[in-house]
């Protein structure tokens, strides 16, 4: 198996480091969840997970919740809630979702408020680095002082700055010593939550939290680290930098998959342009099956624009797919199933190419439906067929998804 890794910017055969592969992906802010952006990036994981999975490795999978940020304080105090309460409800309807397109659940989901003295850890672990200063009762990464900062996403330094600012970064804090460094413990201000620390009641900045639950949980060395492509930087720039300068292990992430842009109305769906798809709402037109099949039609590296008919399309192979299933034997004539199974893998062997992977379940699908009327037993090519069919999530003929037990284990936590 081999894939596009970003860290080294072409595509690199895939090895695992340990007996289980590690497995981190940045996971979401709750709130105004769950849009078609977040279900390519999700959905995308989790048939990179269970591939693996497919071809016999262990996966130990790491998603978090950023609980605790600028966004769910923003968001919070606009809509008149406590900011738990809106995350805690943001993050069901998150899970539920998640549930209902079948999604498998990772095996830690944690919140960045789990972690607050593992934060801590790492924040005096920096500042003992060198990498690290206080000002203004924050602390601050300082990037100058690291001089690799910029390695992961090869941006060119000029780029840098206006890149930040587009995601977060406030240049003009007078407590920074460059516009360009990031906040890794910031003071409490009024009616804000806070945690105590050596350094007076404070939060966390957004980057330290993933960069401590990363290696909390899956340790200083991960294999695959994914998210979406619009975290590359400075979000999984400034991760790097703060694990690698602690801990002196290169790279902190073996192998970076990052998933293109969902547009729709002609720009990138996000919440600040206000041009969501919901997932919630494509559901009540289509099955999780249909919806399942619209995103892996797209190459996990490209950008690609919501469409109607192609949601049309998709919903006609989930059919297709499902009366492969429910086709019943009429003979005793085998199928030869080996070459489908041998382009499917290979197909997805080859940079997760789930369009010509999904290709092969469709040709297997349609000589079911034919061989079933000509003299075949079919059974046999109906369980490789749902096995495949498994990579992506589909249930096909199964009335019940087969992943809520571990999400409703999750689910309990955000009551």
């Amino acid at each position: 198996m081999e894939f596009y890794n970003t860290r080294t910017q072409r595509i690199e055969p895939f090895t695992s480091s340990g007996e289980a592969v590690t497995v981190y992906v940045c996971g979401i802010t709750p709130y105004d969840t769950t849009h078609l952006g977040h279900a390519f990036t999700y959905t995308t994981a989790d048939i990179l997970i269970r591939y693996l999975e497919y071809l016999g490795h262990q996966v130990n999978y790491v998603q978090n919740v950023t609980d605790i940020d600028d966004d769910i304080l923003r968001k919070a105090k606009e809509m008149g809630e406590n900011w738990q309460e809106l995350g805690n409800r943001w993050t069901r309807h998150f899970i539920e979702d998640m549930q209902t397109l079948n999604v498998r659940p990772p095996d830690h989901f944690p919140r960045a408020t789990d972690v607050i003295p593992q934060i801590i850890e790492m924040v005096q672990a920096l500042l003992a680095a060198g990498v690290a200063y206080e000002s203004g009762g924050n602390l601050y990464f300082h990037a100058a002082d690291w001089p690799e900062f910029g390695k992961l996403s090869q941006i060119p330094h000029e780029e840098m700055l206006p890149t930040a600012n587009e995601r977060g970064n406030n240049p003009d804090d007078p407590h920074k010593r460059d516009p360009l460094d990031f906040v890794l413990w910031q003071a409490r201000a009024e009616g804000e939550p806070a945690w105590e620390s050596p350094w007076g009641n404070g939060r966390p900045g957004w980057h330290i939290e993933c960069s401590t639950m990363a290696a909390h949980f899956l340790g200083e060395t991960i294999d695959i680290h994914g998210g979406g492509y619009d975290l590359l930087f400075p979000h999984h720039e400034c991760e790097t930098a703060q694990v690698e300068a602690v801990t002196g292990q290169q790279p902190f992430g073996r192998y970076w998959l990052h998933t293109a842009m969902v547009e729709h109305e002609g720009a990138k769906i996000s919440k600040s342009l206000g041009n969501l798809v919901m997932v919630r709402d494509l559901l009540e037109q289509y099955s999780p099956d249909a919806l399942r099949i619209y995103l892996a039609r797209h190459p996990y590296r490209q950008a690609w624009a919501h469409g109607q008919l192609e949601l049309e399309k998709a919903a006609h192979w989930a059919e297709r797919l499902t009366a492969a299933m429910t086709a019943v034997n009429s003979g005793h004539k085998l199928i030869n199933i080996n070459p489908i199974q041998s382009r499917f893998q290979a197909a997805l062997d080859q940079d997760l190419d789930t369009a010509m992977a999904l290709a092969s379940l469709l040709n297997l699908a349609d000589e079911i439906i034919f061989r079933a009327e000509n003299g075949y037993r079919v059974s046999e090519a109906q369980a490789a067929l749902r096995q495949m069919a498994g990579v992506f999530g589909l249930r096909l003929d199964e009335a019940e998804p087969g992943v809520v037990i571990g999400w409703q284990t999750i689910l309990k936590r955000f009551q």
